[in-house]
C-alpha cells in the first residue's frame, strides 16, 4: 500500500500519558489524538509506513509495557493498523472536536468553521506535533488557573515555560495579559506557538517566542514579570523553582502543573523552600495543578 500510514490506538492508565507522548515523538509520531474511556485514556497516534516497520511497532508496544512496569501502572494494550495517505490526517482531526475549558475559553480546532458568536473566548489551535490541545487535565487546570489570575485591569507580563502548542499563552493574552514570553526547548513547539499565534492574530508583540528555556527568558524581559505558568513535567519544576523565583517580581504568582498526585509533596517542599506560598491545590483525574504566590 503505496503512502500508508500506521495508525496506533494505545489504551492507558491517564498517569502514563505523557510518557507514551514521549516515546511516540521518539518513533517519529505525525498526530496523535486522546480520549477518555472510562477510566483509561484513548491515544491515537499516526506514523509513516516507510519510516516504521512491525518489528519496529512490536518494540514500541514492549518500551510502553517497560515504562508502566517501572511506574508500577496497568500495562497499556497496543494495536495497530494502515490506513491510506488521504486518511491520516483527516483520521485524527476526526476525534479531536470543539471543547469548552473553564468558564470562558472555547477550543476550536483549526480546521474546522468557528461560530459567528459565541459568549466565549474562542481559542483556534491546530497543535502539529507539539502537547496542548486542550484535552488533557493539565492544559485544561491551567487555562482555568488563568481565568481566575488574569484579567483586563491586571496588565499582567507572564512567562510561558514549555509553552508546547501556545494554548496557555494565547490564552492568557486573551483573558488581558499585556505580554507573555513563551520559551519551549522543543524546535516543533516554537514553530507551533508561532503558527497558532497568527491563527489566532495575536500580536508578534505581545506574544515572543523562542526556543529554550528558563535562562533565554532571563534574556528576553526587560524586568521582572508578573506571573509565571509551567505545564511540564515534576522532576524539571523542581530544578526550575529557584530561577522562577529570579524572573518574578515580590507579589508574583504562580501556575504549575504537569504534577501527578504522588509527586505533590516534593513540588510542595521546593516550592516553599524557595519563598512561594500555595494558594490552593487543584485535581483532575491523577494530576494536580499548583497555584502559587510569592510571599
Amino acid at each position: 500500500m503505496a503512502n500508508s500510514w500506521w495508525e496506533l490506538q494505545i489504551v492507558c492508565d491517564p498517569a502514563l500519558e505523557d510518557s507514551i507522548f514521549w516515546r511516540l515523538e521518539q518513533f517519529g509520531c505525525r498526530g496523535t489524538a486522546s480520549e477518555t474511556k472510562g477510566h483509561s485514556y484513548l491515544v491515537r497516534a499516526y506514523i509513516p509506513q516507510e519510516q516504521v516497520q512491525l518489528l519496529d511497532l512490536a518494540a514500541l508496544s514492549l518500551w510502553l509495557r517497560q515504562d508502566a512496569l517501572v511506574l508500577g501502572l496497568p500495562i497499556p494494550t497496543t494495536h495497530w493498523h494502515l490506513i491510506d495517505e488521504e486518511d491520516w490526517a483527516s483520521s485524527w482531526k476526526a476525534h479531536w472536536q470543539p471543547q469548552e475549558v473553564g468558564d470562558r475559553f472555547l477550543i476550536y480546532p483549526a480546521w474546522l468553521p468557528v461560530p459567528e458568536q459565541s459568549e466565549r473566548f474562542i481559542l483556534r489551535l491546530d497543535p502539529g506535533l507539539a502537547f496542548g490541545t486542550g484535552t488533557h487535565a493539565t492544559t485544561q487546570l491551567c487555562l482555568e488557573a488563568l481565568e481566575m489570575r488574569v484579567d483586563q485591569e491586571s496588565h499582567d507580563i507572564v512567562a510561558d515555560l514549555g509553552c508546547g502548542s501556545g494554548i496557555l499563552s494565547i490564552g492568557a493574552i486573551m483573558l488581558g495579559a499585556e505580554k507573555v514570553y513563551a520559551v519551549d526547548l522543543d524546535p516543533l513547539a516554537v514553530r507551533a506557538t508561532r503558527s497558532n499565534r497568527t491563527l489566532n492574530r495575536v500580536d508578534s508583540d505581545r506574544l515572543i517566542v523562542e526556543q529554550g528555556s528558563i535562562d533565554r527568558i532571563m534574556k528576553m524581559i526587560d524586568a521582572p514579570v508578573d506571573g509565571v505558568v509551567c505545564n511540564i513535567l515534576a522532576e524539571v519544576i523542581i530544578d526550575l523553582i529557584p530561577q522562577i523565583s529570579a524572573i518574578t517580581k515580590p507579589a508574583a504568582w504562580g501556575i504549575l502543573s504537569g504534577i501527578l498526585l504522588d509527586q505533590t509533596k516534593p513540588v510542595a517542599d521546593v516550592v516553599e523552600q524557595n519563598g512561594w506560598t500555595i494558594a490552593a491545590l487543584w485535581r483532575r483525574q491523577d494530576w494536580c495543578c499548583f497555584n502559587i504566590r510569592r510571599s
